[in-house]
């Protein structure tokens, strides 16, 4: 097992005498969850916040003999992560939503456009990758707020510096003056960066904000299983809110309007999706499915990440990350396989096809 040592000033003396205290690498890994949600929100990207934290780990490892305790291993793990998202940011587009690259199209198939690169989305993560490992209620929200699509779009229009300084501040609840020396900078010009973080996001456009979900929305969600499974189009559509917007990353296109995505839904290449199966996965803090489409060869191919948003007893969001955006890490990301059996699925649930 590797040990690094690390070297500890005492905490009541500035004295440049240190003592060096072994520290296992494993015990850096109980910072992994918290840094995961931490980059998530500076990069917009699940993979990019998984590839950032093992980067800062890396680094944090070969520079263990310059850490002398004068902050806690938290702090300065934290500090490594937001080095290694400014620099992965030096030269990359804001990444987005496909409701920020354009207005929403006519329910039309031909209007999907080109595959985009992954680059250019927000994309999402596994709440196991990120979630706080608590039941209190007040930080279960503050996690769903922060991690939600919207929010962390939102964050994307910020210079990575503020970007940081807004994240542990106002989601993380860091100090001020720690949130200072972690950037190498002033409290006043942390204050000026807050102030201007704050006034950009006031002006962007205001959303949703999906609530704790109850009884009601967990039956909500099996009645759109049930609708999907059987690609009864006509009752999904009574699940969503008259205004609900469907979006497919890696496409521009998107959809406003509940009679327009059941109009879509039916198109010919949409209406491949009939005979899907769906798997439950949590996701940036909200419901959704693995969605597996027939597989010519037998079985169930991954298609799409479904990510729902629910408010007032309605899906007012369906986001669906397609298996283009990165076929080989979408699935393996939140634990799915990229390939069901039939037998897989209990006959009941098949025989919906036959309804």
């Amino acid at each position: 097992m590797t040990r690094i040592l690390l070297r500890h000033a005492p905490v009541e003396s500035s004295a440049v005498a240190v003592r060096e205290v072994p520290l296992v690498l494993s015990d850096l890994e109980p910072f992994r969850r918290e840094l995961t949600g931490y980059c998530y929100r500076m990069l917009g990207s699940g993979f990019e916040a998984e590839d950032a934290v093992q980067e800062a780990m890396l680094r944090a490892w070969r520079n263990s003999d310059s850490f002398e305790g004068r902050s806690s291993v938290r702090s300065w793990l934290y500090k490594i992560a937001t080095n290694v998202c400014i620099d992965m940011q030096r030269q990359v587009q804001r990444r987005a939503r496909p409701m920020e690259m354009g207005p929403a199209s006519p329910p039309e198939e031909s209007r999907l456009g080109p595959l985009l690169p992954e680059a250019t989305w927000v994309t999402p993560l596994p709440d196991s990758s990120a979630a706080p490992e608590t039941k209190d209620p007040a930080e279960v929200a503050v996690y769903r707020e922060s991690i939600r699509l919207a929010f962390v779009t939102a964050l994307q229009h910020l210079p990575a510096r503020q970007r940081a300084a807004l994240i542990l501040c106002e989601v993380l609840r860091w100090q001020v003056v720690e949130v200072a020396e972690l950037l190498g900078t002033s409290v006043p010009a942390v204050n000026s960066s807050l102030q201007r973080a704050r006034a950009t996001l006031r002006t962007l456009p205001a959303e949703p904000r999906p609530g704790p979900l109850d009884d009601a929305d967990a039956e909500l969600l099996e009645r759109y299983v049930d609708a999907f499974e059987r690609y009864d189009i006509e009752r999904l559509v009574t699940l969503l809110h008259e205004d609900a917007v469907q979006s497919m990353p890696p496409f521009a296109m998107w959809l406003r309007g509940a009679a327009d995505i059941g109009r879509f839904m039916v198109e010919p290449g949409p209406s491949a999706c009939r005979g899907s199966r769906l798997v439950p996965v949590s996701v940036n803090g909200c419901p959704g499915f693995g969605q597996y489409k027939p597989d010519p060869a037998g079985g169930y191919a991954p298609w799409a990440i479904q990510v729902l948003e629910i408010s007032g007893g309605k899906i007012s969001a369906t986001t669906f990350f397609l298996a283009f955006l990165d076929p080989a890490r979408l699935f393996p990301q939140f634990g799915l396989p990229l390939h069901l059996d039939a037998r897989d699925f209990p006959v009941a649930r098949a025989g919906h096809l036959d309804a």
